[in-house]
């Protein structure tokens, strides 16, 4: 168990309560922050713009990107599983996609003419992110069902109904 993990397992020792921990991968949809910095509400929000997008090293990192609808369906089963079963679980969705496949997928459902522009890699960029969500399947019998590109029309949606100003 990670450090990160014990603090909910000591919580639940001390004060007998009962607990869920679950370790939640890239999610994204509607009602998420326009400037939030992850990278999917920054290409969309570059993309309505009308702004180049922002890609770091070669974009040949891979991310994995589950929609809300998706990890609330996760956090729903994993709630009604019984008490002993505390977890850690991962909720992800485990498709990954290079960063540079997000922003041409981005430019094309917005229909944008931003250009993409490459900047230098931070050096704690991790090149692949990716969750092993068997136990998910197994225990919890959830796995996501949102692809990429139809959670995406329904991002892009949203941010267009916001009217930010350009």
């Amino acid at each position: 168990m990670t450090r990160g993990n014990a603090a909910p397992f000591d919580y639940k020792r001390q004060h007998k309560l009962r607990i869920k921990v679950a370790r939640i991968f890239n999610t994204y949809g509607p009602r998420m922050h326009p400037d939030d910095g992850r990278v999917v509400s920054n290409f969309i929000m570059q993309a309505l713009k009308g702004k180049p997008i922002t890609v770091y090293g070669k974009g040949q990192q891979t991310r994995s990107f589950c929609y809300v609808d998706d990890m609330i369906d996760g956090f729903v089963r994993l709630m009604a599983t019984p008490d002993e079963f505390t977890g850690p679980v991962n909720l992800g969705n485990p498709t990954e996609f290079t960063i540079l496949e997000l922003a041409h997928k981005v430019i094309e459902l917005t229909k944008s003419k931003s250009k993409i522009v490459f900047k230098t890699l931070p050096h704690d960029d991790p090149t692949q992110r990716q969750p092993n969500i068997s136990l998910a399947k197994k225990t919890l019998k959830w796995k996501p069902k949102v692809d990429l590109e139809d959670g995406l029309k329904e991002t892009i949606e949203y941010f267009r109904n916001l009217k930010i100003d350009p």
